[in-house]
């Protein structure tokens, strides 16, 4: 067997010259469609499960609507949907787990998918979210990667713990959200009793033009409660679907369970200077800086009629957007926008737009003719544009996106900010004495599975630079010191 280090390659057998940063313009610049590594890496990614979702295999879902209970909200942003105080949207939402697949149990400790569909007079808006404020990886390029350590080893088929904290021990970004997701909060008592973020940095433009950052947090008014380990472990040999059969059994006895939605407003000129780049999804903003204000309310009041026709074959994207609402920089989000429909293009059809739950209520018009499955081609024969029948659909310069500068040279940049471990620490800091006993309690029966003690050592590095308290416990958990370098 060779000794030569073998080279990551493309598919055509490229050599990779960074597979950590994805091409952007400048360190804050949005991604570059010319980064074909990118694109392959996803694109592949997203067809590697025949046919359930890749992730966020095993969900749920319920109708409802969504209420505006704040005038002020329309000085920000020109999205008709939040234009007055009282307006209702309908709208779709689907629960899920990540990992697991199918047949998976709900109470695994896990991120929860938070997909909300609002179905507006300007067409469909998608907020893909989570149950967390933050995530593991902040550039889209690492996601596929890590979301292989989460599923089933190639080999054995059982998934693997050493893979998991390898990665984690390799990227320290993660380490907020992992220790987010070991502590209370980290496996939800229901779907009723969590919280919904956007997670991802977004930009609203009002009526005027101009440019506010925006981050949205949608708050349980049932309360946010979590499940403690031992029980969750019982409850998924019980009933794996526990989840899924307390939100139809709420809705359908009329209990129905409802979310306020609030916004942190960045003005656009602070993202410039803020103290941590706004746009990476491992870090928060501090509430005392950008206060949350409410938006709305959030009501699930009907379930589904067929699971498969409006659960399962609903398509979410954070590319379906409507006048008022941008994208920012953040090189996750900027991933996503290609990855989410790209995987609905290849699990359910080119023209999945058109099946019910994912119709729009105002009626698309375009020229994307034929394909699988395409039952309506619009009754025209002009399918190109621009073109001289007035009666044609036509472009609408009022719904152009609202300018920004790009800057820098085009190249795999990280982002500047390095410092993984102050708010990940601020988090365990905030933790009450019992709190902490039962993250570090899950932390170490999660570790304690790992055969490789490099990891372990490399993973309490991570968790002692956040604090030392944090990485001591770990350590004396697993029976192992804090390396001599770190102190």
């Amino acid at each position: 067997m060779s000794n030569e280090k073998k080279r990551l390659t493309t598919a055509s057998g490229a050599p990779v010259g960074d597979n950590q940063n994805s091409i952007t313009a400048g360190q804050r610049g949005p991604g570059l469609i010319q980064d074909v590594h990118l694109l392959e890496k996803m694109a592949h990614f997203d067809r590697e499960r025949v046919p359930e979702r890749v992730v966020h295999a095993k969900g749920t879902g319920a109708h409802g609507y969504f209420e505006v209970t704040n005038d002020d909200i329309s000085k920000y942003t020109k999205a008709d949907f939040l234009s007055e105080v009282g307006k209702q949207t309908p709208m779709f939402i689907r629960f899920s787990t990540v990992a697991g697949e199918l047949g998976s149990a709900d109470t695994v400790r896990d991120p929860r998918g938070f997909a909300v569909k609002f179905y507006t007079q300007e067409g469909n808006y998608d907020l893909v979210g989570n149950n967390t404020p933050i995530f593991f990886v902040r550039d889209a390029i690492k996601f596929p990667d890590f979301i292989h350590t989460q599923k089933r080893n190639p080999k054995t088929n059982l998934k693997d713990k050493n893979a998991v904290w390898d990665f984690w021990s390799l990227s320290p970004e993660s380490l907020h959200q992992v220790t987010y997701m070991h502590g209370d909060r980290g496996i939800p008592a229901t779907y009723r009793h969590m919280n919904g973020y956007g997670s991802h940095t977004f930009k609203w433009v009002n009526k005027d033009g101009e440019p506010f950052w925006v981050k949205y947090h949608f708050i349980s008014e049932q309360g946010v409660t979590g499940l403690d380990e031992d029980v969750a472990d019982r409850i998924a040999g019980e009933n794996p679907d526990y989840h899924t059969e307390d939100l139809y059994n709420a809705i359908d006895k009329g209990d129905y369970p409802a979310w306020k939605l609030y916004v942190q407003i960045m003005p656009y000129e602070d993202a410039k200077s803020y103290k941590w780049d706004p746009f990476d999804v491992t870090k928060t903003w501090s509430k005392e800086d950008y206060p949350r204000i409410e938006v709305g309310r959030m009501v699930l009041n009907r379930n589904p009629e067929n699971h498969f026709a409006e659960v399962e074959q609903a398509a979410l994207s954070p590319a379906n957007l409507v006048p008022g609402i941008e994208i920012s920089p953040d090189k996750m989000l900027q991933g996503r926008l290609f990855s989410y429909s790209d995987t609905q293009r290849y699990r359910i059809g080119v023209n999945h737009q058109q099946l019910p739950i994912n119709r729009p209520i105002n009626h698309a018009q375009n020229y994307q003719f034929d394909g699988q499955m395409r039952y309506d081609n619009g009754g025209r024969s002009i399918n190109y544009e621009p073109n001289r029948y007035e009666s044609t659909p036509k472009e609408d310069p009022d719904s152009k996106i609202n300018p920004f500068e790009v800057y820098g040279d085009a190249d795999s940049v990280a982002y500047s900010d390095s410092d993984h471990y102050t708010q990940a620490g601020d988090l365990y800091r905030l933790m009450s004495p019992d709190e902490k006993d039962r993250l570090i309690k899950n932390v170490v029966g999660h570790m304690e599975k790992v055969d490789y003690e490099d990891i372990k050592l490399r993973q309490i590095e991570h968790f002692y630079k956040a604090d030392p308290e944090y990485g001591e416990r770990v350590a004396q958990g697993l029976g192992l010191s804090v390396p001599a370098g770190v102190k």
